[in-house]
């Protein structure tokens, strides 16, 4: 039965005195760059998913935490915006450029929380087949303590945000967060603005999914909603009405082919991502791997 919880604010990370060393190889010259959103409302870029971080006289509500050598970094931009203590990570879904500062968090005493099936995820030994990459199990520390199958409400910096859960989209375990006075939206890997997305089938996501939540956000943003993808530039509803019209469209191409027993071969000859490779091909995910996995996903159907 899916419920759905309101939660006052209770505990507290302070961003004064932390030591924690970021790694010289990989993320020395990785910059964390905060954009305004909204009121009080920020996105932050570096490496990894794009971070959302709401400030305030509460206290910081941070939405993910990128990779683990990135932390202090991380709170020395979040310093830039706020003297207050960072008090709640939010993890849209578990993979590790959204979920591999966890445990320098936790430790630091940050309140964890994401949807039941991340944590689940976190537990244990991972595989990212699309990137043949293995994602470690987290320790205690990194694991959220606080986990929802539907939905969650805060009431803190003069916001209401609202995380809810969508089903079987980028992965199993998707989040998207609302913070409905400042009027932005943080859509975590859902959305991939300016590029073909990486929908993690072997995470239990799917193209359909990801159809359903880009429509759930259309359906509550507005002309003036900001939007927070979970990778590529701040976005808009315009923007993410035209890249859902793109994944639907190409979809459904693979799927009539589908149905006219098309081999992957075939699929790949018919060039089904022909009209948008020119605005969505410059991404890692390239309209070859875009088209290969949307063929597995869809003729599992």
């Amino acid at each position: 039965m899916k419920r759905t919880a309101t939660l006052l604010l209770a505990t507290s990370l302070t961003l004064a005195g932390w030591n924690i060393a970021v790694a010289k190889d990989g993320v020395s010259d990785v910059e964390i760059t905060p954009i305004k959103a909204g009121d009080g409302v920020y996105m932050l870029t570096g490496q990894g998913g794009n971070l959302g971080v709401s400030v305030g006289d509460d206290g910081v509500f941070l939405i993910d935490d990128q990779f683990a050598p990135l932390t202090g970094k991380i709170l020395a931009a979040i310093a830039t915006l706020s003297d207050k203590p960072v008090r709640f990570v939010l993890n849209t879904h578990w993979h590790p450029d959204h979920s591999g500062g966890n445990e320098n968090l936790g430790k630091a005493g940050a309140t964890l929380l994401a949807h039941d099936n991340v944590r689940k995820r976190l537990s244990v030994d991972s595989f990212i087949e699309m990137f043949q990459m293995n994602a470690p199990a987290l320790s205690k520390a990194g694991l959220p303590v606080i986990t929802f199958n539907d939905a969650i409400t805060f009431h803190m910096n003069d916001n209401e945000i609202r995380a809810w859960h969508v089903e079987h989209a980028h992965t199993d375990g998707d989040s998207m967060v609302y913070f409905r006075q400042a009027n932005v939206i943080h859509m975590g890997d859902t959305y991939f603005a300016g590029m073909y997305p990486f929908i993690d089938t072997g995470s239990g996501g799917s193209a359909d999914g990801c159809l359903r939540a880009i429509n759930q956000v259309l359906d509550i943003a507005n002309d003036k909603t900001v939007i927070i993808p979970g990778h590529g530039p701040i976005s808009n509803r315009q923007e993410l009405l035209a890249y859902r019209d793109m994944l639907a469209a190409v979809t459904g191409k693979i799927r009539k082919l589908l149905g006219e027993n098309a081999t992957l071969e075939e699929v790949h000859a018919a060039w089904p991502t022909a009209d948008y490779d020119e605005n969505y091909g410059g991404g890692t995910i390239t309209s070859g791997k875009f088209v290969d996995m949307l063929y597995e996903d869809l003729r599992r159907k």
